[in-house]
């Protein structure tokens, strides 16, 4: 059974750049109970177009028959800020104007994001997480939020992603953008503006989530004959309007944004430095052809971060991979956890 609700948090809410949020409000989602000993707690933070419905998009890892489950754990997700799926966002109203914020929101960082897990769970009295897990924009902020250090994280789980967001990973976000404010619409402060240039924007991005070997596989044509309305240009279109009916491109701007600002080193004495803040006990899992968080930055968390455990992910979709390999992911993080507990040695293989 889950439960959607809304934290309304009391105070004004402190940006790191030092702007303030007021009426900030909170979307999550629970599953299961918290049991009496308070040491059940799962919490999931998710990628950048998600919401906090986890056993929705995390089918396979999340759900009443998988690894996690609402039976045996406490299960939480937030929705982040700046998304459209009920947490503050440019769409939501500006108590100061009356009106939307629409491009005068406030920017904020992943280190934005982890402090308001951290205000979540001060409000759901939860002073220890069991596991931690997030991937992609989920595991950056999953990362920061356990280098802060104010709730008791007992095992961290990162998945597909990185330290500090990558020059090419930031291109790929500008390239998004760009293809956004070509779109004169999204200048005009009306909730459907920049649509057509989200569409876009979703296009480029799903080269970077996915791979060639994945679109032979999925897009080749069946025949020699064609000259156009190719397979690959119709999926490309789909999934682009496909985004666009379930959000907005403020949202996408912005969050987009605050992946790019993401860099565990900021205001600290160095990225390696800030990883050894992670006291939790840390599994690092990558996959082998992610290119838009590659398999190199997952290795540089699991050498930095104490005692941290590293495993490899065969798959021909790429970066998204860490969506649809659930069954790898179920085995590789129930080893995990289970030798966590009886505190052994955890050796890890890469799983084909």
């Amino acid at each position: 059974m889950s439960t959607s609700l809304t934290y309304k948090y009391p105070k004004i809410f402190k940006l790191e750049s030092g702007k303030k949020l007021r009426n900030l409000e909170i979307a999550y989602q629970t599953y299961g109970k918290l049991n009496a000993k308070k040491d059940n707690v799962i919490w999931a933070c998710h990628a950048l177009t998600a919401n906090a419905d986890v056993l929705d998009w995390w089918k396979g890892l999340f759900g009443a028959k998988d690894l996690f489950n609402p039976e045996e754990h406490f299960i939480v997700c937030a929705n982040v800020l700046g998304s459209n799926y009920g947490t503050t966002n440019p769409l939501s109203v500006n108590p100061v104007t009356g009106q939307p914020y629409y491009l005068a929101f406030p920017e904020f960082t992943i280190r934005d994001l982890a402090a308001i897990h951290q205000l979540l769970a001060d409000h759901l009295a939860v002073k220890t997480v069991k596991t931690l897990i997030g991937g992609s924009l989920g595991g950056q902020q999953a990362l920061e939020w356990s280098i802060i250090g104010k709730t008791e994280i007992e095992n961290l789980i990162l998945v597909a992603t990185n330290a500090a967001h990558s020059p090419w990973g930031i291109a790929f976000n500008e390239s998004q953008r760009l293809a956004i404010a070509t779109d004169r619409t999204f200048f005009a402060n009306q909730p459907n503006g920049g649509l057509k240039g989200l569409k876009t924007a979703r296009s480029i991005a799903l080269l970077s989530y996915r791979t060639y070997e994945a679109y032979n596989e999925t897009q080749l044509e069946s025949t020699d004959d064609k000259v156009t309305d190719f397979r690959a240009s119709s999926y490309q279109n789909y999934q682009g309007e496909k985004l666009c009916k379930r959000f907005n491109a403020y949202s996408y701007w912005y969050l987009s944004k605050a992946m790019d600002s993401h860099n565990v080193g900021r205001g600290r004495k160095s990225i390696a430095d800030a990883l050894k803040l992670v006291k939790a006990n840390t599994l690092v899992v990558g996959i082998e052809n992610d290119i838009l968080f590659p398999i190199t930055e997952q290795q540089f968390l699991a050498k930095h971060i104490d005692d941290a455990q590293f495993a490899g992910i065969k798959c021909a979709y790429g970066h998204d991979g860490f969506l649809i390999e659930t069954d790898k992911l179920t085995n590789i993080i129930g080893q995990f956890l289970k030798e966590s507990r009886n505190k052994k040695v955890i050796k890890l293989q890469h799983i084909a």
